[in-house]
């Protein structure tokens, strides 16, 4: 049986594009350094499981707004000298007889940047995603991908009838292998036909539960050589759409099956879910479970959070924050330096705090950062070094699904006032 051995496996996180889907969140950033949890950016989830699993070797491809991203690498991820391990940004750039353009789909980003990875020293590579929230220990992804000889190794999720239209799925046989690929299929008869067979799922032990289908993670393993000749065809731009489909017929493609806690945080709703879940009881995601399962992040030395007199259930709240008294914060996610007035009510929001306690030079007249005195805020999220003024409700007070203000946007429902803005006093949203 062959040794499972990480350090022969690069691990490439993909950023994604533009984020429009996270607008106005990824106004300022890109999507992968967008908060996450109070104190954590998106980005750390498949960094801190690269390290868990053993993957000291990182690269992370972007090319949008990547200064927040850059900043928050070069702060959080210092490897030791010793252990020839690295977190690098590798960013979109022109190149003398090269690039000349942006990243046209996630195989295009890979291969725009293989020489500056210098992949050709290792054995196989993994290709992950910038925007899920899960845990996951790669090693047994590759003991998947090392047992079965595989050349490409796909991670999968069991997914029930209603989901299997917003996923790519596929048809595996008894042993796993994968041999046919269909991109978010809507003809009843290629559904039905990708359901798995009752022995595997036996095998799985997802009889039963009503997840009979399996649904791609955007999660790859690669043998380097097979990778490089897949690239070599500048026409397959996505691994979803054109790789992986292209390959079944060439190369042998294995199924990992994944049965833990999965989502895919790309979208304003789903971000706000996963957040907001924290707090509960038994949540689907728990930031710490185990000193071998850290999610990592930036260490910042922060004061513990101070509360006068006030009430908080199902709630999580950062480092450094200061909660004034009278107030109730109920199923909701506080960020880092968060300042909270008296009798404010906060219920099912994200806060996600400040960059700072004091506004820094050129922002000089501009109201203190933080939530004023008798201030509503519901279903909602606030980005960074927001001020909202005394007496305000950001409650949706129409009820729209999808609206544009001068300072605040709704998507799905959900209030979103954009970082940095200034909610004057006695604001109603």
């Amino acid at each position: 049986m062959p040794r499972v051995t990480p350090n022969d496996t690069l691990a490439i996180i993909l950023g994604g594009g533009m984020g429009s889907r996270l607008y106005p969140l990824t106004k300022d950033r890109c999507k992968p350094a967008v908060p996450l949890g109070g104190k954590y950016r998106l980005i750390d989830v498949p960094i801190s499981n690269c390290i868990n699993s053993g993957l000291m070797r990182i690269y992370i491809v972007t090319q949008f707004m990547s200064a927040s991203l850059n900043e928050h690498i070069s702060r959080s991820y210092r490897m030791d000298v010793y252990s020839k391990g690295f977190v690098s940004i590798l960013a979109a750039s022109q190149t003398h007889g090269g690039a000349q353009d942006w990243f046209q789909g996630t195989a295009d980003a890979v291969r725009k940047c293989l020489a500056s990875a210098n992949i050709h020293q290792y054995k196989r590579v993994a290709i992950l995603s910038g925007d899920q929230l899960y845990r996951m220990n790669y090693k047994k992804a590759l003991k998947t991908h090392l047992d079965n000889s595989a050349d490409i190794t796909i991670s999968v999720l069991p997914v029930s009838r209603e989901s299997v239209e917003g996923f790519g799925v596929m048809r595996i046989n008894d042993d796993g292998k994968i041999t046919e690929f269909a991109e978010k299929p809507k003809d009843p008869e290629v559904i039905e036909s990708m359901k798995v067979s009752e022995a595997f799922s036996k095998k799985q032990g997802i009889q039963g539960s009503g997840k009979e289908w399996l649904a791609s993670m955007g999660i790859y393993f690669f043998e380097t050589k097979v990778l490089l000749d897949i690239l070599k065809d500048e026409s397959q731009i996505d691994f979803g759409k054109d790789i992986i489909p292209a390959a079944l017929s060439k190369y042998k493609t294995q199924a990992h099956i994944f049965n833990g806690y999965w989502e895919d945080i790309g979208t304003i709703k789903s971000f706000y879910e996963a957040n907001i879940q924290l707090g509960s009881p038994k949540p689907d995601f728990n930031f710490f479970d185990g000193e071998k399962r850290t999610i990592f992040t930036h260490q910042r030395f922060l004061t513990a959070s101070r509360f006068l007199g006030s009430t908080i259930s199902e709630s999580v709240i950062s480092d450094g924050c200061f909660i004034d008294s009278e107030s109730s914060i109920t199923k909701s996610v506080i960020g880092i330096r968060a300042t909270i007035g008296k009798r404010t009510r906060i219920e099912s929001s994200y806060i996600m705090g400040a960059d700072y306690y004091e506004r820094p030079p050129g922002e000089e007249g501009m109201p203190p950062c933080g939530i004023g005195d008798d201030v509503v805020v519901k279903k909602a999220i606030l980005d960074k070094n927001v001020s909202v003024g005394s007496g305000s409700k950001i409650i949706n007070v129409k009820g729209v699904t999808e609206a544009d203000g001068d300072n605040y946007f709704i998507r799905d429902g959900i209030v979103i006032v954009p970082k940095g803005a200034v909610i004057p006093a006695g604001t109603v949203i």
